[in-house]
């Protein structure tokens, strides 16, 4: 009797002792944010190293259903809608499979089990999208590695890297019908946004005549009010050397130029220069 409670109180003790430590996760959980379009994506997925092994076609087999990573099912969470495969993908949370293929494609799915663990509890039947990709080669990467790349207004890729292979997922969200009704509410009521108007036609929409007399308007409000906005200037000369008034672009670079030496910013000053230079 002595001896099992002596049994029982060392199996506590020792439970107890491993119960103390903290140790670092093989794979450990990252999760990342990107602010795009009108929303953000946001990736959480689990990292395995290669320590030296063969990944795919070995680890990871060919032709068969991948947790994209290690542990729980990757998950993506968009707060906006986009456009996934020419699909329209809801906000919402989604896990992300693939599945890599020995000729080189890859599909990327995603499907609604982000309860999974891993491609276990997997189903065909819960896909929301699927799309085939082909891969290309990266430089050794040891850690399982996502990342958006290639970031733009209306598309980003979603980027897979391990070992020697890389593979994007193409996402779009065609937004500026949206942005562009936004700001012709907005110019139309008293407190008008030039300088995002500004910025829209001239970034976005390319009209040249609308976005002169915008911007024109957005460094008056600036000036009216003390200040001196040396970055105004800066896209003020970019419209006028586009339409083609040479004049025009170095008088307003040249402004730029003054203001932001009284700022000390350098950087406005060679954009300055750099644009007079290229005229």
């Amino acid at each position: 009797m002595k001896k099992s409670i002596l049994l029982a109180a060392m199996a506590f003790s020792v439970s107890g002792a491993f119960a103390q430590i903290k140790m670092p996760a093989p794979s450990p959980t990252q999760t990342i944010r990107q602010d795009f379009a009108l929303g953000q994506i946001e990736v959480t997925y689990s990292r395995p190293n290669a320590k030296g092994r063969t990944i795919f076609g070995n680890l990871v087999p060919y032709d068969s259903v991948w947790r994209t990573g290690a542990n729980n099912a990757t998950r993506i969470k968009f707060t906006d809608a986009v456009e996934i495969g020419g699909k329209k993908i809801d906000t919402g949370t989604y896990a992300i499979y693939t599945i890599p293929h020995k000729k080189g494609d890859w599909e990327i799915i995603l499907n609604k089990g982000v309860n999974n663990w891993g491609s276990t509890g997997y189903k065909a039947s819960d896909d929301v999208v699927r799309v085939t990709v082909p891969s290309f080669k990266v430089p050794d990467t040891e850690t399982f590695t996502i990342s958006f790349v290639d970031v733009q207004y209306e598309k980003c890729g979603l980027q897979f890297s391990w070992a020697k292979t890389g593979v994007i997922l193409p996402i779009a969200s065609p937004v500026k019908d949206r942005v562009k009704a936004q700001i012709e509410k907005a110019m139309a009521s008293d407190k008008k946004p030039y300088w995002q108007a500004a910025n829209f036609y001239y970034e976005w929409d390319k009209d040249l005549d609308k976005a002169l007399p915008a911007v024109t308007s957005a460094i008056e409000e600036m000036e009216q009010k003390g200040q001196k906005p040396f970055y105004m200037y800066m896209l003020k000369a970019k419209i006028q050397r586009d339409k083609g008034d040479k004049a025009g672009a170095k008088a307003s670079a040249t402004k730029c130029i003054e203001m932001a030496k009284l700022a000390r910013n350098a950087d406005y000053v060679k954009l300055g220069t750099d644009l007079i230079s290229s005229l």
